[in-house]
């Protein structure tokens, strides 16, 4: 076999929420595919980001945060882990380099520790633009001890820190083959999926704390508008639990579900290329996360 032969494959980053998964996703894809927030639990979906290399091509997996689950919805979240885990050639491992490793983090790793045989598990600490250098250092060491780790590397995906390091080390535990997908794809989502995930980004910009849980997107509408081929309607729902939670995301006079309107628009027009009419109205569905007929309804 020649010295650079091609290698292909899927990799998950796993970690507690608001770990920096999906911002490192979107770093090493080098564009947006992954949703990010400063909400925990603002991934729902395995949106995978497809990264292309001369001598590689390497598939992410983007997966909720694993968590001690309090709903029907968060067993569900943590089964999609678990199930991404088991498909995946290699694992990231991500702890935040400003926040001590915890119980959340020994959780997640004991149930890393069943698939380590099989399956190698990079230890990851992200954030690194937000400490002093000692402080990384003394991470990495504490990190250490946590799990039989096959590589240990410290990142920052908003400076670009060992990005390029950490694609590389993902890409050597990948298997030999060629590309899986077509050149010029970043992800393998349908459209609607990536534009609903942009509108609940969005919608959770600024909420009150309980709100990211309550929130779901359905895209009720999504087509090209006759004799336009510069123009995309969009007619979409936000669903809550409450009405109280209803008013939260409208706003005074519906101010704030306008601004919410506004900034997934330009994300979507990025996204597709296109001018975007975007028609969003906010719709109650009492108790939805605790309700089998109703996350099976919002895609869940």
């Amino acid at each position: 076999m020649s010295e650079t032969a091609h290698r292909s494959g899927f990799a998950c980053f796993v970690g507690r929420p608001n770990a920096g998964k999906s911002t490192l996703t979107n770093a090493l894809v080098g564009t947006k595919v992954a949703i990010t927030s400063d909400k925990p639990q603002t991934t729902r979906h395995a949106i995978r980001g497809i990264v292309h290399r001369e001598d590689a091509q390497l598939i992410l997996v983007d997966t909720p945060g694993l968590h001690r689950p309090r709903t029907l919805l968060g067993e569900r979240l943590n089964d999609l882990v678990r199930s991404t885990w088991s498909e995946v050639d290699v694992v990231g491992f991500c702890v935040p380099a400003d926040e001590k490793i915890g119980p959340g983090d020994r959780f997640i790793a004991g149930e890393l520790a069943k698939i380590v045989g099989r399956t190698p598990v990079l230890g990851v600490v992200t954030k690194t633009d937000l400490v002093e250098p000692e402080q990384v250092a003394r991470q990495l060491l504490q990190l250490q001890d946590v799990l039989d780790f096959a590589d240990l590397v410290p990142v920052s995906a908003v400076d670009g820190y060992q990005v390029g390091l950490l694609s590389d080390l993902l890409v050597s535990r990948l298997p030999e083959g060629p590309e899986l997908y077509p050149d010029g794809d970043l992800t393998d989502e349908p459209e609607q999926t990536l534009v609903a995930e942009l509108i609940r980004e969005a919608a959770l910009e600024g909420v009150r704390d309980e709100l990211p849980h309550s929130i779901a997107v359905t895209i009720e509408e999504m087509h090209q508008r006759e004799g336009r081929d510069d123009l995309v309607d969009i007619y979409a729902h936000l669903h809550v639990e409450r009405p109280s939670q209803k008013g939260i995301v409208l706003g005074h006079r519906g101010g704030r579900l306008k601004e919410v309107g506004a900034t997934a628009r330009g994300h979507i027009e990025r996204l597709l290329g296109s001018k975007v009419y975007l028609d969003l109205h906010v719709k109650v569905a009492k108790d939805w996360q605790r309700d089998p007929r109703q996350l099976r309804k919002l895609g869940f």
